[in-house]
């Protein structure tokens, strides 16, 4: 099974988002032996590459004529070489070579962190790479489904185009537990003003939030944050990994910006206003003076005699047009 293969049903199995530590320290070794097949795969494309004809003119250079002079040169140079070094090599001292020792040992233990530090950056390099390839490949076909960087991790989610499919299966099961709106209000405030404090909550929302509070930490949806350096030293709150994951949040920074919600504001508060320029003016005070005019129950006022009442002048003119002749009395 190649390393990709199983990078995705690691993330696929897992119920929380997979870090990238945790998967260098499952597939360290299967990291850095698909580097080497890689290394060996284009050492050996290179190699095929070379020309033929190229090889067969470098033939001639390594012929016998060179190789014996090269080798007498060596001979002949070697014994004073090796002479000179005896003779110059100085007698050892115990007690330096015991310091040399220790300086060695020391060095020694920083030169093997120093390459476990480079090999595990060797690791998560490989599998940010491989991860990478996985993310392309799962948006560029047509599964519903797509691996996401989520609190830090990996985690394998729906496709936003698939959310009308899921939102009816989902509709179809046992409704979850849902948050009240003080909580959410609550939850809001805190997502945007951490670390806050909980009166700085209570003077946004204008309502005492102390009930909310122990609410939204039994759920793990916030947590402490020490405390603010003032008078009183209150309790600072901040949300938690368990928010990200609840709204699929890679961090706070994704969440929408003010001036989205206002641009969503405006425009729902523009279409009751196109809905109200159809009425003109004119027609609802002539329809007031009809009201005015009539009894509950639609019928023209009457006097004990069974006389009809008389009217105002504008009442009257306003009975007598076109459009109000259907309400006169017969």
């Amino acid at each position: 099974m190649s390393l990709k293969a199983k990078l995705e049903a690691v993330i696929y199995a897992a119920e929380e988002p997979v870090t990238l530590a945790q998967l260098a320290t499952l597939f360290a070794a299967d990291a850095l032996e698909w580097k080497a097949e890689q290394d060996r795969i284009a050492a050996q494309t290179e190699t095929s590459a070379t020309s033929l004809d190229q090889a067969a003119e470098a033939l001639p250079l390594n012929g016998e004529f060179d190789y014996v002079e090269e080798g007498g040169a060596s001979t002949d140079s070697a014994a004073p070489e090796h002479a000179t070094a005896a003779e110059a090599s100085p007698e050892i001292n115990p007690e330096a070579a015991g310091e040399a020792g220790s300086v060695d040992e020391a060095a020694a233990e920083a030169a093997a962190k120093r390459l476990t530090r480079q090999r595990d950056r060797e690791v998560r390099a490989i599998l940010r790479q491989l991860l990478d390839e996985l993310i392309e490949s799962y948006a560029a076909d047509g599964r519903g489904v797509e691996i996401r960087e989520i609190a830090g991790g990996f985690r394998v989610a729906t496709k936003p185009e698939c959310h009308d499919a899921v939102r009816t299966f989902v509709k179809s099961l046992k409704p979850p537990l849902k948050l009240s709106l003080p909580a959410l209000e609550t939850l809001a405030v805190i997502a945007y003003k951490q670390p806050v404090t909980a009166p700085e909550v209570n003077e946004i929302r204008g309502v005492d939030s102390s009930a909310v509070f122990g609410s939204l930490l039994a759920r793990k949806l916030i947590a402490t944050a020490g405390r603010k350096p003032v008078i009183g030293r209150p309790i600072l709150y901040k949300t938690t990994r368990e928010f990200l994951l609840r709204f699929g949040l890679k961090d706070v920074t994704e969440l929408p910006s003010m001036e989205e919600f206002e641009k969503m504001a405006a425009a729902e508060l523009e279409e009751p206003d196109v809905e109200a320029e159809g009425e003109s003016a004119p027609e609802i005070r002539k329809d007031l003076s009809l009201e005015l005019d009539q009894t509950p129950n639609g019928d023209p006022a009457e006097d004990p005699t069974g006389s009809a009442t008389a009217v105002s002048p504008a009442a009257e003119d306003e009975l007598n047009t076109p459009e109000a002749a259907p309400t006169s009395a017969e």
